[in-house]
């Protein structure tokens, strides 16, 4: 074999090995493959208080200035072991696993849409109170939110 012929079958297979490397490795993103990751931030949060001792509704926007999505996929609170989250359609609501939050959009919790169903509540919480529920994401941290009681009428401003 010339000295030729043997530093081509090198390069080759190094170029080989570059090319199986780069299909088989990670970039290191945790968030289903798209570029950069989510940054949250939540705000609005509200709980209208209930009109009756065992269930509540919850709403709040979650916002994400991030360049990768995210999904909430639970919350968990004090006031109730049975947090579930939903969306309206029509004049029926359909429970739901998870919530997307887009890059560098927001998931909306409001009234007559997606929201949070607090269920056996622990205790008829009051209006001027603060709730203390717990976000959890697929790829990002937990986020603590304290959550003001309203009257069971509020309606924030748009």
């Amino acid at each position: 074999m010339s000295k030729t012929t043997v530093a081509a079958a090198v390069s080759l297979a190094l170029g080989l090995t570059g090319v199986l490397l780069t299909a088989c490795g990670s970039d290191g993103d945790s968030n289903g493959g798209a570029a950069g990751a989510p940054e949250l931030a939540v705000d609005g949060a509200y709980l209208p208080r209930p009109p009756t001792p065992d269930m509540a509704a919850g709403y709040l926007s979650v916002r994400n200035s991030g360049s990768g999505g995210d999904k909430l996929t639970s919350v968990t609170t004090a006031l109730s072991d049975d947090v579930t989250m939903h969306t309206t359609e029509g004049n029926a609501m359909r429970k739901v696993t998870e919530f997307e939050v887009p890059a560098d959009g927001e998931l909306d919790l409001a009234r007559g849409g997606n929201h949070l169903m607090l269920a056996k509540l622990t205790r008829q919480p009051k209006v001027g109170e603060t709730v203390t529920l717990t976000l959890h994401f697929a790829t990002s941290q937990p986020i603590e939110v304290k959550v003001p009681v309203k009257p069971t009428s509020y309606r924030p401003e748009d």
